[in-house]
């Protein structure tokens, strides 16, 4: 009978920590619902003008603001890739130069070799 009333507890107490989670998920849903219900609201409050002067429709206002949104995103993707870029040319950099120096050692040391040759030769 003890086993049993464990089991009994165990699955009631599992039981509830699913419910208590799908409580808190149903309530972020609920919350991220209200903002984008609010941003529609907003939205439908502002009232815009085409090139000629006639209010636009919902859908062209959506139209309007992914545009921009659209144009958001790229300049913020742009700025990255050239923060980006310029991490990775500064380290192309630093890399040639180590080379040039590398290169200019060598070259220091052929021509010392090549000055010990003609010594020997003489």
């Amino acid at each position: 009978m003890k086993t049993k009333t464990i089991l009994e507890l165990l699955t009631l107490s599992s039981s509830l920590y699913y419910i208590a989670r799908d409580t808190q998920l149903m309530d972020r849903v609920g919350e991220f619902s209200e903002k984008g219900k609010d941003n529609i609201n907003k939205l439908m409050s502002e009232h815009q003008l085409d090139e000629n002067g006639n209010e636009l429709e919902f859908v062209d206002r959506i139209i309007a603001k992914t545009h921009e949104l659209k144009e958001e995103l790229n300049e913020k993707i742009e700025r990255q890739v050239v923060k980006f870029y310029k991490n990775i040319n500064v380290a192309h950099l630093d890399e040639v130069k180590a080379l040039n120096e590398k290169l200019e050692k060598l070259e220091a040391t052929v021509a010392l070799l090549e000055a010990r040759i003609n010594h020997l030769e003489s």
